[in-house]
């Protein structure tokens, strides 16, 4: 690209959610606390699934790696939220938002894969119950994480190979609380609309494919369920409920950011902040309030702890 058409733009100004002080310092203790749970409660996790033998199955690994991806997503952009609502100039470098751009795009596009992997285990333990532990073996699970990684990495630097050639020379407010291609493409020095609707195109295709594999896995499982016993069904299919539950609740605001983008302001921001700090709350726990193991596990871990303060 000629050098004419190089960025000049150093920084860029993120607008935030709102504009009021008073509000401001409301939001910068409710997101504080917020992110505080969403890090131990996915610590939480992760450490009861490494230490707990019941839990060493390839469910609760992927769990585990669930986790972990949550708390990566949301600390991507909720920190620099956060201290943002305490200072006046909410600004962020070219090279900060570029990395927020691929950060969020890699870990967000790991995560899709990441379900729909969970999906495949829940078929296969649910449909193919004899051959699961043929199949899902941890060869198996850890060749499915990192592929789950591959896709999320390639994903994000296709994007960023296109990003950073843009030319920025003028505008540079973003009107967000982090960087987002929709967002930062809208800023170029050129004619975006057609790029715009290529680099969502980019991510709505992934997005669609993982959330169509899902309805399909979730499809036979339910399938197979209906014809199960009361007791296997009624276990399965509460399984079931919190996966679909997570699915939901992370593909809803992927598919109107992306897919079919609304264009309204406070609508865009409400899904930026489902996805990035509201998601990665709840998916702690749906899956320990709703799950049988976990809570069992849980209990263990309190009476260990107990027992070991007693005997100290």
């Amino acid at each position: 690209m000629d050098t004419r058409n190089q960025s000049v733009v150093s920084e860029f100004v993120l607008l935030g959610l709102c504009h009021s002080c008073n509000i401001e310092v409301l939001l910068f203790m409710i997101f504080l606390m917020l992110y505080l749970i969403i890090v131990s409660g996915n610590i939480f996790i992760m450490i009861l699934i490494i230490t707990d033998s019941h839990l060493h199955c390839p469910m609760y690994f992927l769990l585990a790696n669930l986790s972990f991806v949550d708390m990566w997503l949301s600390s991507v952009t909720t920190p620099k939220m956060i201290t943002d609502f305490l200072r006046e100039n909410n600004t962020i470098s070219f090279g900060g938002c570029m990395c927020q751009i691929l950060f969020v795009h890699f870990v967000g596009g790991g995560e899709m894969v990441l379900l729909v992997v969970m999906a495949y285990d829940r078929y296969v333990a649910i449909c193919k119950p004899l051959h699961y532990s043929s199949i899902m073996s941890l060869k198996m699970c850890n060749g499915l994480v990192v592929t789950s990684w591959i896709i999320g990495f390639v994903h994000a630097v296709s994007q960023m190979a296109v990003i950073v050639q843009l030319p920025f020379c003028g505008p540079r407010e973003i009107d967000s609380f982090f960087c987002d291609i929709p967002l930062v493409v809208r800023l170029a020095c050129m004619e975006s609309s057609n790029l715009e609707i290529l680099m969502n195109g980019d991510s709505g295709v992934l997005a669609m494919t993982c959330f169509i594999l899902l309805l399909i896995y979730y499809t036979y499982i339910l399938l197979t369920v209906c014809k199960s016993s009361k007791t296997g069904a009624s276990k399965a299919l509460s399984t079931c409920i919190a996966h679909i539950t997570v699915v939901v609740l992370f593909f809803g605001p992927c598919i109107f950011i992306y897919v079919w983008p609304l264009s309204i302001t406070w609508v865009d921001k409400f899904l930026a902040v489902f996805y990035s700090v509201i998601t990665p709350l709840l998916n702690p726990a749906i899956y320990t309030l709703r799950n049988k193991e976990m809570k069992s596990a849980m209990n263990r871990f309190r009476n260990y702890y107990m027992d070991s303060r007693a005997n100290s």
